[in-house]
């Protein structure tokens, strides 16, 4: 009497129990979404896309289980590894612009730091300068007239007006070479400068 062959799966309480391993399982786009837990609008984009696949069976167009949860795992795994790869890239450019923020600063404490102790000027410190010695200049050679109106009135020829006047240029021209560098006024320039920056900056702030 031939023994009783072993059935492939049955059928208990509702569930299926695949009792032979390896044994094909085909099921319907009904079954994927609920294993895989998505729509069947994103179970129809996947295999429209080639993710998923469907086979022709006596039964109909169906799954091959295995194969498509084995390739849905596949998928999943590249999109992990390219989010992965992504964020690596993102943590390896924020510490790049973080190194490059760090260098930043330290000029720009180095260049704060020279112009303080007077090393280095701004240009707007440097125009406000040399407008002051032009101011210089400029009250100097308008108080020639006064200097040398009674002089000239009194001269007596043109050889001794022009004279009177050299004498008078030379002045101008010696209290103007005493006209040097203050560092001390240079840095009071600055400190009024930064406090003046600071408060427009505070100001800001708080509109």
């Amino acid at each position: 009497m031939a023994s009783k062959q072993k059935p492939i799966a049955e059928i208990k309480d509702g569930a299926v129990y695949v009792l032979q391993a390896g044994t094909p399982i085909y099921v319907k786009t009904a079954d994927i979404c609920s294993i895989i837990g998505k729509s069947n609008q994103w179970v129809g984009q996947l295999t429209s896309q080639g993710t998923l696949n469907k086979q022709n069976t006596p039964c109909g167009s169906l799954y091959n289980l295995s194969d498509n949860i084995r390739d849905y795992i596949t998928m999943i795994e590249e999109r992990t590894d390219e989010k992965d790869g992504e964020s690596a890239n993102i943590e390896r450019d924020r510490r790049k612009y973080e190194a490059k923020l760090k260098k930043a600063k330290a000029q720009i404490a180095t260049l704060e730091a020279s112009e303080r102790t007077g090393q280095m000027h701004r240009s707007t410190d440097v125009a406000d300068m040399t407008a002051d010695l032009v101011f210089a200049v400029r009250g100097a050679l308008l108080a020639l007239p006064g200097r040398l109106a009674v002089a000239v009135v009194n001269a007596k020829d043109a050889a001794d007006t022009a004279e009177i006047i050299r004498s008078e240029v030379y002045k101008v021209m010696e209290e103007l070479s005493q006209y040097k560098y203050d560092p001390a006024k240079y840095e009071e320039r600055v400190r009024e400068r930064i406090k003046s920056e600071a408060l427009a900056s505070t100001t800001d702030d708080q509109e």
